[in-house]
């Protein structure tokens, strides 16, 4: 492992205290509920999402039956999660894939995930990581980059980079968790525009007290 940010071992130990329960916030039954919930989660809050797919699984709750959907009705279903000509279009060939090419089944390899529509390598980690337990990289959404770039850990915008650099310092052990721990905290705490910097336990370790 390259050398750790100087405080990156008191914060890796205090995040998992203050959030044990720490989670994936988009509802799901199985990995294919997660992966399209992910698919859908793109420049959508978790909140809207977990509104949507309620009944988008009530009427397509399988690969198959997504597969064989007209995507009128999947973009009608999903019309409130924003870009739903786009993201319908990407649910339904991804379904018809999984159909196709992985017999109904949500594969467990990065690679085979990153090669369906609407998957890149941050939903193949959400859906790796939080239906099969796979430890194959760090989520970084912009929560993670945001807090990442506040912690003094990197200084970048770029998602692959910022997970690169994490993976270099962060036990392997605790990538999974970690993203969700960030999460919770950037959602609680260490808000976009308002950081509640008096109420962090994280204070004496940030670089940006106050930002």
């Amino acid at each position: 492992m390259k050398k750790a940010p100087a405080n990156a071992a008191i914060v890796l130990k205090l995040l998992p205290r203050y959030y044990p329960d720490a989670h994936c916030a988009l509802d799901h039954k199985n990995a294919f509920e997660l992966l399209i919930a992910t698919i859908l989660s793109a420049q959508c809050t978790d909140e809207r999402v977990n509104i949507v797919t309620k009944g988008l699984f009530a009427k397509y709750p399988t690969p198959e039956k997504m597969a064989k959907a007209k995507q009128e009705d999947l973009e009608e279903l999903i019309r409130s999660a924003g870009f739903y000509k786009n993201k319908a279009k990407n649910i339904k060939a991804c379904s018809q894939a999984l159909v196709e090419k992985h017999h109904g089944q949500v594969p467990e390899t990065l690679e085979d995930l990153v090669h369906l529509a609407g998957v890149g390598r941050k939903t193949a980690n959400v859906v790796l990581g939080n239906a099969f337990d796979i430890t194959s990289g760090i989520v970084v959404d912009t929560h993670v980059t945001r807090l990442s770039n506040r912690l003094g850990w990197v200084k970048s915008e770029d998602a692959v980079a910022i997970e690169k650099r994490l993976c270099e310092f962060v036990p392997k052990q605790h990538w999974i968790k970690l993203s969700h721990e960030l999460i919770f905290h950037g959602r609680q705490i260490c808000k976009a525009r308002k950081p509640l910097c008096e109420r962090c336990f994280l204070l004496e370790h940030c670089p940006q007290k106050g930002v």
